[in-house]
């Protein structure tokens, strides 16, 4: 009886032995395994890295780290959504190890899923708030989520770790101007490119702010430093726009036949050139220039020809009284993607003095669809009262009354505008309406002689 248990013991002792032994193999397995798979992840073997996890990942699926370097080789090989798998079991695991939410920000960043990327970027700053890193990350998502509040803030509390972080620069340049405010997003992105002089994405920026805050030399000085660091002929072209922007036309005009001579191929600077001669040509009423515009803008090869191109070509034409030519020019423009808005304003004007009506009133339209009303008062109403007019002399005097309308709501006073308003309200079957603004205007003028004869014809 006594060897029986003396036995038995032996036996559940060895068992543990072989228990705590295999278990110790066991986790020494792993441990080798999660080291090949870190040291082919480092050397960029992703598929090698993967291996190597998931091999540890069979011997301890309970432990979290072969789920994190997994989902992490995973989202280098951009198979983001089995990342985001791997990820979010390595959470389920290990709830407070920061770098797994900053690899699940990372990832669902990259699927566009911005909302949800400052989300898990949050929690990894609710755990960790000591990296400005992250706190980048976060206002990057925060920012693209189109919350540029919150983006902000966030990068006041990275550049306080880190003063000389200058991408957070930059991005809070970008925020402030989203926020409209403009001086304090120009200061921003001064000291982003004070910091990273090469950090060409904030000079540019900075060059579109001061153009906004109507400071020409200064957006000059941006563009002159961008071509210095990144010798492009389409550098270039921007300086002379530049140029011809703040007047100095003859910088504009010298700088883009010198990038002409040394960049041949490059078709734009032509038609930079033909805008600037055309712009000099409209401005004086110099035939010399409008003749060097056209040949600038002739020159441009078919191949390269789009709608900016078109549109300056047609814009000459009609200023050399080529209507017809221009027409067709401008209706090319037109049908161009990307289409230059100002194709669509001059065809109006073209078919409108050919006296093609329909064609110009959807010229009109197109151009409003595409830029929206015009910002000042007086030229809402008369570009209002334009299709309106428009609409009428096509048989369409709904539409008509329509742009009446707003001419009228952004503040036109012509009696003579209402009563055309009057009679399209008529023509369109609303009897009661032209009568109503009948009235209106001879309350103001008893003896107009528009509103009479309408009043007359109403009866």
């Amino acid at each position: 009886m006594k060897r029986a248990a003396a036995a038995a013991v032996l036996l559940v002792i060895l068992a543990a032995g072989l228990f705590v032994f295999a278990d110790h193999r066991r986790e020494e397995a792993h441990e080798r395994l999660v080291q090949a798979g870190e040291e082919a992840l480092a050397a960029g073997e992703t598929f090698a890295a993967i291996e190597a996890f998931s091999g540890a990942i069979y011997l301890k699926p309970q432990a979290m780290i072969g789920y994190l370097r997994r989902g992490e080789a995973y989202q280098q090989r951009h198979e983001l959504e089995a990342a985001l798998r791997d990820l979010l079991r390595a959470v389920e695991l290990d709830p407070y190890a920061p770098r797994t939410y900053e690899l699940l920000g990372d990832v669902n960043y990259a699927l566009l899923r911005f909302g949800r990327a400052a989300e898990r970027y949050q929690s990894c700053v609710a755990l960790d708030d000591q990296s400005p890193r992250v706190l980048y990350k976060l206002a990057l998502a925060q920012f693209a989520a189109g919350q540029p509040h919150s983006s902000e803030a966030t990068l006041r509390a990275a550049i306080e770790f880190d003063d000389r972080f200058a991408e957070a620069y930059y991005l809070l340049g970008l925020s402030l101007r989203d926020l409209q405010r403009l001086e304090e997003a120009a200061v921003a992105l001064e000291r982003s490119v004070s910091l990273t002089p090469a950090l060409l994405q904030a000079r540019e920026e900075l060059g579109i702010l001061y153009e906004r805050l109507g400071r020409p030399d200064d957006r000059i000085a941006q563009l002159e430093a961008l071509r210095g660091l990144d010798a492009d002929p389409s550098r270039e072209v921007s300086l002379a726009l530049a140029y011809a922007r703040s007047g100095r036309t003859d910088y504009a005009v010298a700088a883009l036949g010198q990038t002409i001579e040394r960049y041949p191929d490059y078709p734009y600077t032509r038609i930079a050139l033909g805008r600037v001669w055309l712009d000099i040509a409209e401005a004086r009423q110099d035939h010399v220039a409008l003749s060097k515009a056209r040949g600038a803008l002739e020159a441009v090869p078919s191949s390269a020809s789009n709608s900016e191109a078109l549109t300056l070509l047609g814009r000459a034409l009609l200023l050399t009284g080529e209507v017809e030519r221009a027409e067709r020019v401008l209706l090319q423009a037109a049908r161009k993607r990307p289409a230059d808005a100002g194709a669509f304003f001059h065809l109006a004007d073209a078919a409108e003095r050919l006296g093609h009506i329909p064609t110009a009133l959807d010229a009109l339209l197109d151009y409003h669809t595409l830029v929206g009303d015009p910002p000042d008062a007086r030229r809402r109403v008369s570009f209002a009262a334009r299709v309106a007019s428009l609409a009428t002399r096509s048989g369409d005097p709904a539409l008509a009354a329509t742009w009446y309308e707003r001419a009228i709501a952004a503040g036109a006073a012509d009696l003579g505008l209402l009563v055309r308003y009057a009679e399209a309200r008529a023509a369109s079957g609303n009897l009661t309406g032209a009568t109503t603004t009948v009235q209106e205007v001879l309350e103001k003028d008893p003896r107009h002689p528009g509103a009479l004869a309408l009043q007359r014809r109403l009866r």
